[in-house]
Formats: structure tokens, C-alpha cells, sequence
């Protein structure tokens, strides 16, 4: 008999998408369920048509009555002993060098529950969203699947806390991480502080004081070794982010959230940020180096790689200029092929709405970014030199899966997690993507796929058309390296490019056709895109009134 799983979970985040993908995959079937209270999950067990309760993110706890009469199955991201609601973000910031995460059964003490499954893996010295969305949740997938095997199984059952192995002898129960755990204090050294950072990074963000402004910081890598300058000044800027001095180096700050004031509480790019503050930030020295780790161009043999790192895999105006320039200058190079590959746990996720909202005319900047990715997309389309390939190691949603249409071959790793649809943001959509997408779906599916906005993995991308393999398990960069030579081969080479220049398409029809239909959804704002863009930035943050004051 197929297991029936009911998926709880406080928001439909990657791990939540990623589990319900996984689980289907698995031959189960599978109903997600988001909830934020106790009241929202009685409701969502009332049917009682499940066998099984799973909780890859769950932030409330499970009342009684509910974990007493069905099985459920949480997913802690901490080892067997550890238990509290910030286990990741006391790891990251004590830098432990090996981590874990335990599938266990719900039971009235929180974490306390007999252990269904665990790993155990080294933790990297990344932000929390990046360890969350790569190694947690390879982990968190492993634990789920070998749960419910087990809980479908009569001859197995859990084992006892008390019973279990402790990988991680020092694992424990830590209380909650508060803000002034969070705190930075410049003066201290900058790993600390940077650990700090990405201990809270996605959120809450770790609080600190620059210039006179109270913040929270994000988005956090080393800087200079020297700053010789007394900890807590602003020493450099460089496109959206700004160096600080420490007790003994600079820290790059790529992100900054105001805590009070009159601005909205959203994240930013730093400079726009600080200079709302009042910060002048026109007098920070500007460096020529420092945020470039976000774009950089590798070459080996007839092969180049435009490796890309964007927060959250958001690509603003200025983002977009940048990758289209460094695109322009590794497609001048005399390879074969090249190949744009994500170093972070995001290929790309189109737009960025924040860098939006935080701009004086959030309407005429949409149009920009949206005319700047366009540009992008165009130039891999129409790339006259070079086989283009996109390496897609993480997930990728709206114009970021659009963007990696553009090359000749689509490839992913099996935890890419695709989201080709715009409508729940209230766009329909640019990027060429009424070329590109039914140009490898077809137009039955591909306005499936824009319209019911659901969620693909890797494996179901490949069986649409919609990208064109999946690399082996624990071996993409080489995968992508060898399938990129095999690219270079001169007759398969010449195969490619043949077959792109056979192709009869107008793409400026394409483009006029794609942002008549954006003019009305950003100007007209027809499919309510100020307040869905709104609901989407200030998720568990002040959001403005109606009438606003607008950023």
C-alpha cells in the first residue's frame, strides 16, 4: 500500500519544496500543509487521510493531542543530544567543524523524541542560508526517506535518546540565541565577528552599530588584513558593499537592515542602506577589489567558467551589468565553450526585489532590472563564439531559471530545485521565456508550468526537457568539466553551433510582446505586484501601511 505523508511546515521554503519533491519521488504521495499555530495544525490533520506526519521546517510546536495520535517525524538540524531552536546558528557560530541532522518523533519535550535517523557531515565557515540550503538539507533529505522507510516497516521503530550513539559527544541543550549572543563588537577579531554573521544570516541578522546607525548585518566575508584604522570605521565601498575595520582585519558587508527609523524594515544592498541612514557614504574611499568574489571568470584549455556567488541569488540592475560585462569579455576569449556555473547555493533567482523595494522609484527600477537581465539572457542566446552551458548546483526560480534556458545545454546536481513561474510575485514574466521555455517543454507545458507554479526537481526537469541531464551524485564540477571537453570536441562542437545558427527567431518581437504584458503588471500594477513584492521583502518584518510611506 503507497504511505500517504502529510507535510507540516512554517513556510514553503527550499527544504519544504525540496522534501515534498523528494518524497513523491520516493513513489509515496504527499500533501504540504504551511502552519503557524497550533489551531493551523489540528485543522490540517482533520481529514485523517495521511499515514504519516513529516516536519522538515517547523517552527510551533506540535500540540499534544496531535503528536499522541499520529507518528511525527521531525527533522532537527543538530546531531543526536543537541536540542533548542537555534541549534545551526550556535554550530556556525562556534565553528564546529562537523555537524549534524537527526530525524526523531515529536514527543512533549522538544527534541527529546526516540531517533528514526541521523548524519553527520563537516560543517563549512558559510552563512547560515548557504549551509541551510546545501549540506543541511542534503542530510535532512537522507533523514526523511530512511524515516519513512522505517516507519513503514512493523519491525522497526526508533530508538530511544538515551540508546542512541552520540557522534558529537559535546552535543546539547542550548537555550535560545538572543540578540546579545548575536552582537558584534568591532573591535574583536574578524572571524569571530564574521561567524557571528553568518550565524544569523538569512535571519534574524547580527545586530551592530555603524556609524551612528543601529543595523543588522548580513551577507559577511574578510576583508584586508590590516584595516589601521579603529575598529567600527567604514574604510571602503565597492559596487553595493562596504568594508569595516575590526580588532584585526576589515569585514566586506554585502547587506544591512535598518533596526529603527523611518525606512522600511528590509534588507538592502549596504550602500543604499547606510546612505538612507544619512551616512555619507560619498566619502568612503572606493577600492577596486573587495565584492568581486561574486563574479569570476576561470579558464582551462579551450574551456571558460563565469562562476557566480549572488545573495540569495538575486540579481539587481548593477548585478546584471556586471555578469553581461564579464559574459562579453570570457566570450571574446578564443574557448570553445563556456559555462556559467553558481559557486553559492542559488544559480539565480532573477530580479531583485529587495534592491528594489529599497530604491526611491521601485516601479522605474523593476523595468530597469528587468531590461538589464533581459540583456543578459540575450547575450547567451545569441552567444556567436562560444557553446554556453549553465551549470545549476543550487536552486533556481522566475528569471533565474529563464536565464539558464538562454544557454545551449541546461545541467543541474540532483538537489537544484527549479521554480520556472512568476505569477505568484504578480509578473508574468520576461527573459525571453515565451521563447525559451516552450522551446524545450513545449507550450502545453510550459504554460503549465508558468501557471501552477509548482516546484520541479532536477529529475522531473529532465524528463519535461526543460534542462538536458543531471550529474552523478558527489561529482557535478567534474561532470560539468568533462561535459564541457566533450563540447570542445571540434565535431560536436561544430554541431552546436550550427544548430544555433539555424534558428529563426526574432527576439526583439519576443521582448516588445513579453514587457507590453510587464508594463501593465509594474506600472498598472494589474496582478498586485507592489504588495505581493512587499510581502515577499518584509516577511517577519514591519511591513508599510497601504498608503505607505513607500521606500
Amino acid at each position: 500500500m503507497t504511505q500517504t505523508v502529510l507535510i507540516l511546515a512554517s513556510a514553503n521554503n527550499g527544504l519544504t519544496q525540496r522534501a515534498a519533491l523528494a518524497i513523491r519521488r520516493s513513489g509515496r504521495l504527499a500533501r504540504t500543509e504551511i502552519v503557524h499555530c497550533a489551531t493551523d495544525i489540528r485543522a490540517a490533520v482533520e481529514s485523517n487521510c495521511f499515514d504519516i506526519v513529516v516536519c522538515p521546517y517547523l517552527t510551533t510546536r506540535i500540540p499534544t493531542d496531535v503528536h499522541s495520535k499520529w507518528t511525527c517525524v521531525i527533522v532537527h538540524p543538530g546531531p543526536v543530544g543537541d536540542r533548542g531552536p537555534h541549534s545551526l546558528d550556535w554550530a556556525i557560530s562556534e565553528r564546529e567543524p562537523f555537524w549534524g541532522v537527526t530525524a526523531l518523533t515529536a514527543v512533549e519535550e522538544m527534541d527529546a523524541g526516540p531517533i528514526w535517523s541521523t548524519r553527520i557531515f563537516p560543517l563549512p565557515a558559510e552563512r547560515k542560508s548557504a549551509v541551510y540550503n546545501t549540506v543541511v538539507a542534503d542530510a535532512a533529505i537522507e533523514c526523511l526517506l530512511e524515516a519513512l522507510d522505517k516507519a513503514a516497516d512493523p519491525a522497526c521503530s526508533p530508538i530511544p535518546q538515551s540508546e542512541a550513539p552520540r557522534p558529537i559527544a559535546h552535543a546539547r541543550t542550548r537555550p535560545p540565541m538572543r540578540r546579545h549572543d548575536r552582537a558584534i563588537c568591532w573591535s574583536d577579531d574578524a572571524v569571530m565577528i564574521l561567524s557571528r554573521i553568518h550565524a544569523g544570516d538569512g535571519a534574524p541578522g547580527a545586530p551592530a552599530t555603524i556609524g551612528d546607525a543601529p543595523m543588522l548585518v548580513y551577507d559577511a566575508f574578510l576583508g584586508q588584513g590590516d584595516p589601521q584604522a579603529p575598529p567600527g570605521t567604514v574604510i571602503g565601498r565597492r559596487d553595493h558593499a562596504i568594508e569595516v575595520a575590526c580588532g584585526d582585519a576589515g569585514i566586506w558587508i554585502g547587506r544591512l537592515r535598518p533596526r529603527s527609523g523611518g525606512r522600511p524594515s528590509c534588507k538592502g544592498p549596504a550602500v543604499q542602506v547606510l546612505a538612507a541612514s544619512g551616512f555619507p557614504v560619498q566619502a568612503i574611499p572606493f577600492e577596486q577589489s573587495g565584492a568581486a568574489r561574486e563574479i569570476r571568470y576561470r579558464r582551462e584549455g579551450d574551456i571558460g567558467f563565469l562562476d557566480i556567488d549572488f545573495y540569495n541569488g538575486a540579481m539587481d540592475t548593477a548585478r546584471c551589468d556586471r555578469l553581461l560585462a564579464a559574459f562579453t569579455d570570457a566570450a571574446a576569449q578564443d574557448t570553445k565553450v563556456l559555462v556559467l556555473a553558481n559557486t553559492g547555493p542559488y544559480f539565480s533567482n532573477g530580479i531583485d526585489l529587495n534592491s528594489v523595494e529599497w530604491s526611491a522609484d521601485p516601479e522605474g527600477e523593476t523595468w530597469r532590472n528587468l531590461l538589464a537581465i533581459n540583456n543578459l539572457c540575450r547575450a547567451m542566446l545569441t552567444c556567436p563564439t562560444q557553446v554556453t552551458v549553465a551549470a545549476v548546483s543550487g536552486n533556481a526560480g522566475a528569471g533565474g531559471v529563464m536565464l539558464a534556458s538562454s544557454a545551449d545545454l541546461v545541467v543541474a546536481t540532483e538537489r537544484a530545485v527549479f521554480n520556472p513561474h512568476y505569477r505568484t510575485i504578480g509578473l508574468s514574466g520576461s527573459e525571453f521565456h515565451t521563447y525559451t521555455l516552450p522551446r524545450r517543454v513545449g507550450s502545453a507545458s510550459a504554460h503549465r508550468l508558468l501557471n501552477e507554479c509548482q516546484a520541479l526537481d532536477a529529475a522531473c526537469a529532465v524528463e519535461l526537457g526543460m534542462i538536458d541531464a543531471v550529474a552523478p551524485s558527489g561529482r557535478f564540477g567534474e561532470w560539468v568539466a568533462e561535459l564541457a571537453g566533450e563540447c570542445a570536441h571540434p565535431a560536436r562542437w561544430a554541431a552546436i553551433m550550427a544548430a544555433k545558427r539555424t534558428r529563426s527567431i526574432d527576439l526583439n518581437s519576443v521582448e516588445a510582446a513579453e514587457l507590453r504584458r510587464m508594463a501593465q503588471d509594474i506600472f498598472l500594477d494589474r496582478n498586485e505586484f507592489r504588495r505581493k513584492r512587499q510581502e515577499f521583502v518584509y516577511k517577519g518584518t514591519r511591513r508599510p501601511s497601504a498608503a505607505g510611506t513607500g521606500p
